[in-house]
């Protein structure tokens, strides 16, 4: 069974004006700060194997930027709902979110840059679920798809290369913002490289983050369930106290079924055998409860919230505290619980 849900848009904010499709953007994009209503243009920067990404990327500009220090590079990780082979398909679906998902309205309301990546989801290797950065993902050792959390990192250098020769200077750390099978793909992420991660808020992920421990009960907890074979995978080994200090947020609707661990391509037979027994197999409440109760026990610096009139959607509200979240991440500031 194929997980084919999980496209994010935001509730009520479907009629957005249309973002400028351009070829590129530069001073003229960034002085034209007096309309607060115009939409930001948006540059498709192509694949760049010689720079590390195999992939384009999206990169857009609010029409008012935030002065430094109180700016970052924002990224939201594309996810298409879907297995395609075309990445055609993907492309036009990351653009849809740039226009309408969450991180849109963080960058507009913050004055942020915003970083889409353009990663395939195949359908033929159904199994792979890149979107969400999950364990056949991280798993592929050769190809362009190979390691695209490094693929993100080198599309993230790029960008603040391409802001930095138009004046517009960016911290190393990244804001990192999700929502679906992208928000699991951030939580992974920032336990994969928590150094460059400023902040990060990840919603409808299914009642389940990754775990920072190695095992639960006797029971080893692999990637993406928690972080025993990362060094493995990966070659290096989890950075606790650096993820300790990552600003998180998480959260899920009350009303939310749907639940990807169901689902072939999301997770292993293994990997749901593991999840069902050491950390719930009702999503909510037991697997959601415990997770948070495992980043509370390690010390992790992070907020939760379950919204009682949501289902898997956001909405303006929850976007209300989602952007409060990373002001006050810019800002230095602890964040509201």
């Amino acid at each position: 069974m194929r997980h084919t849900l999980g496209v994010h848009r935001v509730a009520g904010r479907l009629a957005l004006a249309s973002i400028l499709l351009a070829g590129g953007f530069g001073a003229a994009a960034v002085a034209r700060a007096g309309a607060a209503d115009e939409a930001p243009a948006l540059e498709l920067v192509d694949a760049d194997p010689a720079r590390g990404f195999q992939y384009p990327f999206l990169l857009s500009l609010p029409s008012r930027l935030a002065p430094e220090p109180a700016r970052a590079l924002l990224v939201e990780p594309n996810n298409t709902g879907r297995g395609d082979d075309d990445l055609a398909a993907h492309l036009a679906a990351a653009r849809e979110l740039a226009r309408h998902a969450i991180g849109s309205d963080v960058a507009r309301e913050l004055g942020l840059p915003l970083l889409v990546p353009v990663f395939p989801r195949p359908k033929t290797d159904w199994e792979r679920y890149t979107h969400a950065l999950d364990s056949d993902t991280l798993r592929i050792d050769s190809g362009p798809m190979q390691r695209l959390d490094l693929q993100l990192l080198a599309m993230i250098a790029a960008a603040r290369e391409r802001l930095a020769a138009r004046g517009i200077a960016l911290p190393k750390k990244v804001l990192l913002t999700g929502f679906s099978a992208s928000g699991s793909f951030v939580n992974r992420f920032t336990a994969l490289h928590p150094e460059r991660v400023l902040g990060v808020a990840g919603g409808g992920l299914n009642g389940i983050l990754i775990a920072p421990r190695a095992e639960l009960g006797g029971i080893a907890l692999p990637y993406p369930l928690g972080i025993s074979d990362l060094a493995d995978r990966v070659g290096a080994a989890f950075d606790l106290e650096t993820w300790k200090r990552v600003p998180q947020r998480y959260y899920m609707g009350a009303k939310d079924e749907n639940d990807a661990v169901q689902y072939d391509d999301a997770y292993t037979a293994a990997e749901k055998a593991i999840v069902d027994f050491a950390l719930g197999a009702r999503m909510q409440p037991d697997r959601w409860v415990r997770c948070q109760a495992l980043y509370r026990e390690a010390g992790a610096n992070a907020t939760f919230r379950t919204y009682s009139h949501a289902g898997h959607f956001t909405d303006d509200p929850i976007n209300r505290e989602i952007i409060a979240f990373f002001r006050a991440v810019l800002a230095g500031e602890p964040p509201a619980p």
